[in-house]
């Protein structure tokens, strides 16, 4: 079974929700923290870091490969190895909480605030889903190959999230 499960989401005043993930992965977090901090790390998994200052106030932005998709903005907290959080522009706040279970293995507790429309809540419900999939993919040692990536498994996704919305 994936340690990726379903999202929750929440509305956070008219037009603005935060998304909540919660993965126990088999990963020190030692092995995980460069996943979430690194460029080398961020490209295997989510998205190019064309700037990364990887301290509080520092500057990021992200580039995703498979459309294009850049935003900018900064490092908004900074807790070396336990806590990573951007705010960049269109994606809103994007928080990584790492909290070690024994030796080898990590509970990442993840959460996206931001806006949009019900719509775009779902999409982002699939993309950080999809995403999630990926880092355990990467951690295992196979990074995302960006130049084959296809929207199969995200189109998946926001449909059994489109599902849950109506149920």
């Amino acid at each position: 079974m994936s340690p990726v499960s379903h999202a929750t989401s929440e509305p956070r005043g008219p037009g603005r929700w935060t998304i909540r993930f919660e993965m126990h992965l088999p990963y020190g977090y030692e092995a995980l923290w460069p996943a979430l901090t690194t460029a080398e790390g961020l490209l295997g998994w989510l998205a190019a870091a064309d700037v990364l200052e990887r301290r509080l106030g520092g500057a990021v932005t992200l580039r995703w490969p498979n459309t294009g998709t850049t935003v900018s903005g900064q490092v908004t907290a900074w807790d070396t190895e336990r806590v990573a959080e951007y705010t960049v522009s269109e994606h809103g706040r994007i928080r990584f909480h790492l909290e070690a279970v024994g030796t080898d293995s990590t509970v990442v507790r993840f959460l996206n605030e931001r806006g949009g429309s019900e719509e775009e809540r779902l999409d982002c419900l699939a993309g950080w889903h999809d995403h999630f999939e990926r880092l355990e993919s990467f951690m295992a040692g196979h990074p995302t190959d960006w130049a084959a990536w296809t929207d199969a498994r995200w189109a998946e996704l926001r449909a059994s999230y489109a599902s849950f919305s109506r149920t």
